[in-house]
C-alpha cells in the first residue's frame, strides 16, 4: 500500500462522511449523523496513515524529511488537521450537523491535491533543512485548522440567526434548523475553536521567526507571508480583545471569525500562489 493509494482512500472517505453529514440534514436521523461521525473517524485514520506513509516512503528514497515541505503535503496536512479539531471539538459539544459545514473543506482540500497537484517526493531546498520546519508547519496548520471550525461554526449561525429573525416567532422551528445548535452553542464553538486556533497561531508566528533566522539570518524580513500571518493574528487578536473587553458576541463575532479565515486562507493560498517572496518554494 502506497501513501498515494492511502490518500486516495481518505478522499473517499471524507466524501462519504461529507454526503452523510448532508443526509443528516435532510432526514434529521441520528444514525445517519453517527454513520457520518465515524467515517470522519476512518477518513482521519486513513489521513494519519497515509502521511505517515509517505513519511516512510521519503526516507526509503535517502530524504527522510517530514511530508510538510511543498504544497501537496501541506494541503493534505492541513485537511487532517480541520477534520482532528472538528473531531476534538465534536466530543465535547456533540452537534453532529457542523460536520456538514466543516467536513466539505477538508474534503474539497484533498480532492484538490489529488485532482491538482504533483505528489512527488522531492529532496529538501537549503532553507527548509531544518527541524524549525517540522514545528512551524505543525503549529501554524493546527492553528489554521481551528480558524476553520470556527468559519463553518460562523455561518451556521449567520444562517440560523437569519432565518429565525424572518420566522414567525410563535412557529415552532422546523427542517434544517431544528437539528442546528443554539444560537448560543454555535457562538461557544466559534469562541472554542478561535481559543484553540490563536496560540496555535501565535506558536505558528514564534517557531517561523526562528527558524528565518536560522535560514536567513533575520528574525523577521516584512516577506508577504510574514506579513499576512501577522495580519490574521491581529484579526484574532481583535476578535478575542473584542469578546473580552466588549462582549461581542453573536453576529459580530460571527463575521470577524469569517473575515479572519479568509485571510487566513489568503495568507496560506493566495500569498503563495499570487505573490512572491522567500516563500515561494511553498507553492512548488
Amino acid at each position: 500500500m502506497t501513501s498515494a493509494q492511502l490518500f486516495n482512500f481518505t478522499t473517499i472517505g471524507y466524501f462519504a462522511a461529507m454526503v452523510l453529514f448532508f443526509a443528516y440534514l435532510a432526514t434529521r436521523n441520528k444514525t445517519v449523523a453517527l454513520t457520518a461521525t465515524v467515517a470522519t473517524w476512518v477518513g482521519l485514520a486513513l489521513n494519519t496513515a497515509a502521511i505517515a506513509m509517505r513519511w516512510v516512503e521519503s526516507t526509503r528514497m535517502g530524504y527522510g524529511h517530514a511530508p510538510l515541505s511543498n504544497l501537496y503535503e501541506s494541503v493534505v496536512f492541513f485537511a487532517w488537521s480541520i477534520v482532528l479539531i472538528y473531531l476534538l471539538m465534536d466530543l465535547k459539544y456533540r452537534q453532529r450537523a457542523v460536520g456538514a459545514f466543516v467536513i466539505p473543506l477538508s474534503f474539497f482540500g484533498m480532492i484538490w491535491a489529488q485532482l491538482s497537484l504533483s505528489d512527488s517526493i522531492e529532496p529538501l531546498v537549503p532553507a527548509l533543512q531544518s527541524n524549525w520546519l517540522t514545528y512551524h508547519v505543525i503549529t501554524c496548520f493546527l492553528g489554521y485548522a481551528g480558524f476553520g471550525v470556527a468559519f463553518g461554526a460562523s455561518i451556521m449561525y449567520l444562517i440560523k440567526v437569519g432565518k429565525e429573525e424572518k420566522s414567525d416567532p410563535d412557529s415552532p422551528a422546523g427542517g434544517i434548523l431544528s437539528i442546528f445548535p443554539s444560537a448560543r452553542v454555535l457562538d461557544d464553538i466559534n469562541y472554542k475553536a478561535i481559543m484553540i486556533g490563536f496560540p496555535l497561531l501565535t506558536l505558528g508566528i514564534i517557531t517561523g521567526a526562528a527558524w528565518a533566522n536560522y535560514a536567513w539570518g533575520t528574525y523577521w524580513s516584512w516577506d508577504p507571508k510574514e506579513t499576512w500571518s501577522l495580519i490574521v493574528w491581529f484579526i484574532y487578536a481583535a476578535f478575542l480583545h473584542a469578546r473580552f473587553t466588549r462582549g461581542w458576541v453573536g453576529r459580530k463575532a460571527a463575521w470577524l471569525s469569517i473575515i479572519g479565515f479568509g485571510s487566513t486562507i489568503f495568507c496560506y493560498l493566495g500569498v503563495n500562489l499570487v505573490l512572491s517572496g522567500l516563500h515561494s518554494y511553498g507553492g512548488s
